[in-house]
């Protein structure tokens, strides 16, 4: 199995930007990814796909018959997404729900021989938050000046950083939880064993009390 490799990730602030990679898989592999995305939050995931091309020793552009299934499944194990699309599109959602989202790419197709091929490479882009965000078509939609476009901008990074901190602080809280209870486990654990240990003890010189006085030795 080829190693996943990352062409490019950045990070502004707090926010996910862009994750840029390629990586490699076989006739009905699945590929998943996890993300961290805010609640309320859309992401947008653009991909093609290539071909080894034995002859030429490279990777060629995949024929358009060639589907590939991606499929986004919430934090509650819940499925957003599940759609077939052709060898190169745009998969788009929205979280509802903060926390890991899973993202599964797959091709269900079973041609590749067809092609003279057994491995495929995939370039997958995942925008998230306002950088999904395309601004040139929403200046030209809204008709909004170089200042209004920027202004929009702005307001949609500090919408963006505070979902983010949000999320931060919702991470914090469950995490408390977890040590919280995870603390409190082990208290009443040291206390049952403390217990086990007494109970033992007075059993133990319960025993040996009843063997000397058989042995009329006490």
């Amino acid at each position: 199995m080829e190693s996943l490799k990352y062409l490019c990730f950045s990070i502004f602030v707090f926010i996910p930007v862009s994750n840029c990679l390629y990586f490699h898989i076989g006739e009905t592999e699945k590929k998943c990814f996890i993300e961290e995305i805010p609640d309320e939050t859309m992401v947008i995931g653009n991909y093609k796909t290539q071909l080894y091309d034995k002859k030429s020793n490279s990777f060629m552009p995949s024929s358009p018959g060639i589907g590939m299934h991606v499929e986004i499944k919430g934090p509650d194990d819940d499925i957003i997404l599940s759609k077939m699309y052709s060898s190169e599109g745009r998969f788009t959602f929205t979280s509802h729900t903060p926390g890991e989202h899973l993202i599964c790419i797959y091709s269900n197709s079973t041609s590749w021989a067809m092609f003279g091929s057994n491995k495929m490479r995939v370039h997958l882009d995942i925008e998230v938050g306002e950088h999904a965000n395309d601004y040139r078509e929403i200046q030209e939609k809204d008709k909004l000046t170089e200042l209004q476009l920027r202004v929009r901008q702005l307001l949609d990074q500090v919408e963006q950083i505070q979902k983010e901190q949000n999320y931060q602080r919702y991470r914090e809280e469950r995490f408390r939880h977890t040590s919280e209870s995870t603390n409190q486990r082990v208290l009443w654990w040291s206390i049952a064993q403390t217990a086990i240990l007494l109970v033992t003890g007075f059993w133990q010189m319960r025993h040996l009390k009843g063997f000397f006085e058989a042995k009329k030795l006490v």
